[in-house]
Order: structure tokens, then sequence, then C-alpha cells
């Protein structure tokens, strides 16, 4: 089994588009860690693409404020314009499937996996460091939990006393330009994989799709496979199921995305953001 990891998408079509293309072919299902809309430019896009999709879905905050279920006063002044501006761009339809959207925790069909916007524990709290980790991965039975909402991809593992900060290995690509693409940063597609291994709990954050705060302003995604145990492992054996994951990154067209954000009226912030990957 395959899962294409999705998170923190932020109306960022054009980011949406490159990693779906990137992955074809590589994912069985796809599993979707909430904050599909806010800060970007093209909602009702980026809720009818995905929807028909995916075969998981857990709500993020920005999800919760945009479709009208919370109030935007907690958000700073910047993302609460945004979440504003979606709340009256989204159609009745995407509104509605917004607010229908399940709160994390949410288990898959495969085993040992959970899926979050913020921490298991809290959907609202970040996962930085740590010490953020230790409480969820003290707490969780799973062997892995995904999670979004920072926008930095990489994780956290724990086995017995050690504990281990994860960053994929997956270089920043050089901030040159080239006036041949109208300001357009050059870059190319990187992947990294990690194997997840057995007796050891791990949280995992695919990065953002349309909003990485990671200095790689590149689209960020994973791929979560798990294969069974070998054919002739007996029952005494205890062979758990092989997990790993490939973290990647691909380039887009930030600038028709940035454009997207200035027609619609929002931060110039919202906009520049993008190319900065913070």
């Amino acid at each position: 089994m395959r899962a294409l990891i999705l998170s923190d998408i932020h109306a960022n079509l054009e980011a949406l588009e490159a990693v779906l293309a990137a992955a074809e072919g590589q994912y069985d299902e796809i599993w979707n860690l909430g904050d599909l809309v806010g800060y970007g430019g093209s909602p009702n896009q980026v809720v009818e693409r995905i929807r028909p999709l995916q075969s998981l879905v857990v709500r993020g905050n920005h999800d919760r404020v945009c479709c009208g279920l919370t109030s935007a006063n907690g958000f700073n002044p910047v993302a609460r314009t945004a979440a504003l501006w979606t709340r009256e761009a989204l159609s009745e339809t995407n509104l509605d499937w917004l607010k229908s959207l399940p709160q994390g925790p949410v288990e898959p069909d495969t085993a040992g996996i959970l899926c979050a916007h913020g921490s298991p524990l809290d959907e609202d709290k970040y996962i930085l460091s740590i010490r953020d980790a230790w409480g969820p991965l003290q707490q969780m039975s799973t062997r892995v939990t995904f999670f979004g909402h920072t926008h930095i991809q990489g994780g956290f593992s724990q086995h017995g006393h050690q504990w281990h900060e994860l960053h994929p290995a997956i270089g920043r690509p050089r901030p040159s330009t080239s006036t041949r693409d109208q300001g357009q940063p050059r870059s190319s597609a990187a992947s990294w994989t990690l194997k997840l291994e057995a007796g050891t709990r791990h949280l995992i954050n695919p990065g953002s799709v349309g909003q990485p705060r990671d200095f790689d302003w590149r689209a960020a995604f994973a791929i979560f496979t798990a294969e069974a145990p070998p054919a002739d492992a007996t029952a005494d054996d205890a062979a758990p199921a092989e997990f790993s994951v490939t973290f990647h990154r691909v380039p887009y067209d930030l600038v028709s995305s940035q454009g997207r954000i200035l027609m619609a009226g929002l931060p110039e912030r919202l906009a520049a953001r993008l190319r900065e990957g913070r």
C-alpha cells in the first residue's frame, strides 16, 4: 500500500497540480492532513480538485476558521484577512464540505498509523521540537503519526531512551533567477527515503504543499509505503509490516500562484513569502 501524504495546501493550486503530476502512478490513496484553504488565492479550485481524489482527510485550523466554525480573531492580521476573504470566496458547497471534515486524529485502514493536523493530542498545537514531540510519542500507541501544521518537512522518532529529530537529506535550491523565467526561481525536484524501523515510534511531517516555511520554496509532500511481511513468515515470527516514507520537493509555477494572491487583493506578504519559503 502506498499513500500520498499532503498537508497545508493553503489554496495554492499551482503547487497542488505540480505535486499531483510528480506523484502520478506512485500511490494508491491520498491522505490529506488539513489546511486546504487559507492564505492562497484559489480556495474553490483546490477544494474541487482534491475532493474526489482523497481517501482520508482531517480538518486543519484554517479549514475550521475559513468555513466559519470558529472565529478568526485568534489569527494574526494577515492570516485573519485571508481567512475572511476565503470565507466570502468559497461556494456554499465547498463551505459545507469543509464544515463536515473530521477533527484528527483519524486512523486509515493501514494498521499502526494515525493522521492529524497538529499534535494528535491537540489539533491546534505545533510540534516544532523534541519537547513538543515528547508527549505525543509517549502517549500514541501507533508506530507512525503523520501531522502537518508547522509547514516544516521532517519529524521526530523515539526508540526506548533514544530520541531523534528527522531532517530529510534534500538540499535547498539555489536562489538564482533567470529573466527568461520572469523571476521564477530555478530548481529541480528532489527526494529522500527513510525506512521506519520496527520498534520505533515516529511523528512524520510531509511538509507544506502550498506554503513551505523551511526556507525551501518548492512544494513538499511525502509518499508512505507499507509492505506486508514475507509470505513465508510464520505466526511465531510476528514480523511487522515494513514501513518507509519518501520525502519529496518539486518546483511549481510560483509566479502564477503569487499573481492569484495579488489579483484577489490579499496582503502582498502572502505572495512574497512563497518565494522566501518561510
